[in-house]
């Protein structure tokens, strides 16, 4: 049975203009990259492809870019200066565009963040409506939604792993919805994207961080 669209398919979030591509939808991506580097970056390496890379100027995509990635909701009315507001607060940003990029999705932007030492590289799609998709970290495929509660756990490619992780979300009573795993290659570092219909407790969390096999667990909520 085909899974239902929900009002928020049919209309979209509540947001700033000009458009739900264009805005809503890019607000979303970099929302989810903040929650993936897990700060406010510093600096940022914005890449618009295909159709982006020709109007987001016209279409105020780099305004709300600039927005996701200081945190504002797709309703904040700060969207609209957002470059200025960030230039105030030192955040460095640049801004490239391609715009014959054809194995991308023709609203795609790659994020390459930095806070510190920290940095991270996402890559995202725009569908319309407000709709994203993640579909890369760190080189990784993710493919998620951020619709959905969402945990990535970067680990060893070991043996029984992933029913143990499922073992353990099982255990806090957390239903998962979606679950995609990539890896560089057999016994190598893998990249494990779990969507949940609810949250997971701190505990469990902070168990999986523990795991010695497992490198990172970066634990990002529904984000509207």
């Amino acid at each position: 049975m085909p899974e239902k669209s929900s009002i928020f398919d049919m209309i979209g979030p509540v947001m700033i203009g000009p458009s739900s591509s264009h805005t809503a939808g890019v607000v979303r991506i970099a929302r989810a990259a903040v929650k993936i580097l897990g700060r406010v970056p510093e600096e940022a390496e914005i890449i618009f492809y295909n159709s982006f890379a020709r109007t987001y100027e016209g279409h105020g995509s780099d305004r709300a870019i600039l927005a996701g990635l200081m945190d504002f909701e797709t309703d904040d009315k700060r969207i609209k200066e957002a470059i200025e507001i960030a230039t105030n607060s030192g955040l460095k940003f640049h801004f490239k565009s391609v715009g014959n990029a054809s194995t991308l999705h023709p609203n795609s932007i790659r994020l390459k963040l930095t806070k510190g030492v920290r940095q991270v590289e996402v890559l995202g799609e725009s569908k319309g409506g407000g709709i994203i998709n993640i579909a890369e970290v760190d080189g990784f495929k993710a493919d998620f939604s951020a619709n959905l509660h969402t945990i990535i756990v970067f680990a060893d490619d070991v043996k029984g792993s992933i029913a143990f992780i499922a073992n353990v979300l099982a255990h806090d009573e957390c239903n998962i919805a979606t679950m995609s795993v990539s890896r560089k290659g057999k016994n190598d570092l893998a990249c494990m994207v779990i969507e949940m219909d609810s949250g997971m407790k701190p505990v469990t969390f902070e168990y999986l961080k523990s795991l010695n096999w497992i490198k990172e667990v970066i634990y990002i909520p529904q984000i509207q």
